[in-house]
This record gives C-alpha cells, structure tokens and sequence, in this order.
C-alpha cells in the first residue's frame, strides 16, 4: 500500500461553546477558545490516500485532481470564514479541531475514486492537531438554533 498527502492552508474563525451549557461551564470548558466573537486560527489540513499505484501512470491518485477537490470541497469554503455561522456543513457543529476532521471526512470521501482516503489531519497550530481515519466515533451531536427553541439531535 502506498500513502500519498496533499497539504493545504486556510485561515478562519471559530467559537468553542455549547449552547446547552451555562455561561459559566462554557468559560471553564472551552476558556478562551469560548470568546463570544469568536477567534481565529492559520488552518493546516492534509489528506492522505491509500492504495495501489496504477501501472499506466505510477499514481495513487494525481495530486492536482486531490488538491483541486480539497480546494473546491474544503478550502473555498472555509478559507476566511466564521466556522460557526458561514460554513453550512458545521452550522450545529462545535467547531474543535476534532469535528472539523469528521465533517471534511464526510465531505471528501465519496468524492475520492482514486485510492481510498486513509486520514485527514486538522492542524489548528503548530502544537495541536488531530488525526481522524474514519473510525466509528458515534454521533456527532449537532445543536441547531431555530427560533430561539434549542433542538439538539444526534
């Protein structure tokens, strides 16, 4: 098997808070990632695709091909937006490092025929990131505010 990895970079703002909890779980839970204005990070995201090279041109997947997909479905997207109110598929969605790896996991893989995608890790900064295979990982709880009634679904 081999393993090929495009990276890419983004830049966007996000607010960790759940509307369930209380101003003040809010504040000891997420801290300063809870701003209510929220507060911005210089994204880094690598997708990794597994398989077996074709014989006729040695690729895994072309990585023009994989970056225009990380760009049409993710990047555009995402780039210089607010996660929490302007990106549809995350409207719900605490935006931690951790979800956004799920959501863009959903997002792209049915979209890659080439191989098969094997990882994709969120770097929210030079020390922190996660990783996401496409584990089962239960439900990500959304949380969708309509009409100042709070539905929260799984």
């Amino acid at each position: 098997m081999i393993y090929v990895t495009r990276k890419a970079h983004f830049s966007a703002a996000h607010r960790l808070y759940n509307p369930t909890f209380s101003d003040e779980r809010n504040e000891a839970t997420f801290d300063k990632c809870n701003n209510p204005r929220g507060h911005g990070h210089n994204y880094t995201i690598e997708v990794t695709v597994a398989g077996i090279p074709d014989p006729l041109t040695g690729y895994v997947i072309d990585l023009k091909k994989l970056s225009a997909l990380m760009e049409e479905y993710i990047i555009d997207k995402v780039d210089h937006k607010h996660l929490n109110y302007d990106v549809p598929e995350l409207r719900g969605v605490i935006p931690t490092a951790e979800n956004i790896a799920l959501v863009f996991w959903q997002i792209l893989e049915p979209k890659i025929i080439d191989g098969k995608l094997y990882s994709i890790k969120i770097f929210e900064s030079d020390n922190n990131f996660v990783e996401y295979k496409g584990e089962p990982v239960g439900k990500t709880m959304r949380y969708d505010l309509i009409e100042n009634n709070l539905n929260v679904s799984f």
